[in-house]
């Protein structure tokens, strides 16, 4: 399925949740967020058929999002439908990592092939500071469950944040020093309390060059340009919507936890999806894919147009 830009459509990022167990500053207040009625939020029986007609259509890589996507009762139940989908390549999932070593080793036997964990800082004090309610230690306990449960090729995904984290750009990425990781360091958009947050908050991912002057290109994967260095076992990834648009190959899609399809992730456009099954289903969500907009108009002055906070889309 192709846009009328010409981009082909292959990667759908589902939204299992819109609840978290953490309260993340750049995400959500220190509230959370109001739990919603049962029948608000999709079945794991509709999450299955939105995403099986989305694969029918051309979808190749799915991503199971939140919110927090393990806070979802059933997840491995869902992990393993969505694996058997005829067509599916690759169903990977994005997770703070706190629940890793109860899920793990059912998720990996589910079928699912691979794993992006958040993580901000390494400073045990910080770490409790941004996320309001984790612990680092609960990190690296979902990093170690999930290398024993046997996933490879593991990314960590770094929010920028000038004046919070930036002074650890060389410990982070030393990650990838070490161990068969990517480290993405990801520049913080303004969605959501994000966009209320102060200018110098948000830093350019540039900046890992400058405090890395020894890392060298390797290539790119998705939206992540990656670097690395002699010797190092993992390489370090730069994801720039910010500084660097990359709308002009965006090929994917995604759709919330309440079953609506967003084109773009800032655009306030959404299609309701609920209630629609088989063709009337394709049909609509092809006019959804056809509506999917140009590009974004991101800038430090201009904040996301889109209704929604980054976890009720699943980034």
């Amino acid at each position: 399925m192709t846009d009328r830009y010409g981009r082909e459509i292959e990667y759908l990022r589902l939204s299992v949740t819109d609840l978290c167990n953490y309260r993340c500053i750049y995400c959500m207040g220190p509230q959370g967020v109001p739990k919603r009625a049962h029948g608000d939020i999709c079945s794991l029986e509709e999450l299955e058929e939105l995403a099986g007609a989305a694969v029918g259509l051309g979808v190749k890589k799915i991503r199971l999002t939140g919110g927090e996507p393990l806070v979802r009762r059933g997840i491995v139940e869902l992990t393993a439908k969505l694996r058997a989908l005829p067509g599916l390549e690759e169903l990977t999932m994005t997770t703070n990592g706190a629940l890793l070593p109860q899920l793990a080793a059912p998720l990996r036997r589910a079928g699912l092939d691979r794993l992006n964990l958040s993580l901000d800082t390494l400073r045990p004090e910080r770490f409790a500071a941004i996320t309001r309610t984790g612990s680092l230690d609960q990190f690296h306990a979902g990093l170690e469950a999930a290398a024993k449960a046997g996933f490879r090729n593991t990314r960590i995904n770094v929010v920028l944040l000038g004046g919070i984290n930036d002074d650890e750009i060389p410990a982070l990425a030393a990650l990838a020093r070490d161990l068969p990781v990517s480290v993405r360091f990801i520049e913080l958009m303004p969605i959501g309390v994000s966009a209320a947050l102060p200018a110098e908050t948000f830093v350019p991912a540039g900046r890992v060059l400058e405090c890395l002057p020894q890392l060298e290109p390797a290539g790119q994967t998705g939206v992540a340009r990656l670097y690395t260095a002699p010797g190092w076992a993992g390489t370090v990834g730069l994801i720039s919507p910010m500084s660097n648009h990359f709308c002009s190959s965006c090929n994917r899609i995604r759709i919330t936890c309440q079953g609506t399809l967003k084109p773009c992730l800032h655009s306030r456009e959404e299609f309701p999806l609920r209630g629609l099954h088989g063709e009337t289903l394709r049909r609509a969500m092809a006019r959804a894919i056809a509506a999917k907009p140009q590009a974004h108009h991101l800038c430090r002055d201009h904040h996301s147009q889109t209704d929604r906070a980054m976890h009720e889309i699943g980034g």
